[in-house]
């Protein structure tokens, strides 16, 4: 039974700061007023942001 156990180790290093602006940036619809977090890299809030669809997995069927 023993020999299933599984040991780690801890990561040894520094560890990395997430990257934030510095500025105080406003979603770049006009009018639009909502401060976006200074570590949201997007430039429109999620009310304004263009629509993405996520990549589907399956074939692609041809019309015809």
């Amino acid at each position: 039974m023993a020999e299933n156990v599984m040991k780690g180790r801890r990561i040894l290093g520094e560890s990395r700061a997430p990257k934030a602006r510095n500025d105080n940036t406003t979603c770049a619809m006009e009018g639009c007023e909502t401060r976006l977090s200074r570590y949201n890299r997007r430039e429109y809030c999620y009310a304004h942001a263009p629509t993405k669809f996520p990549r589907l997995r399956g074939r692609i069927v041809a019309d015809g």
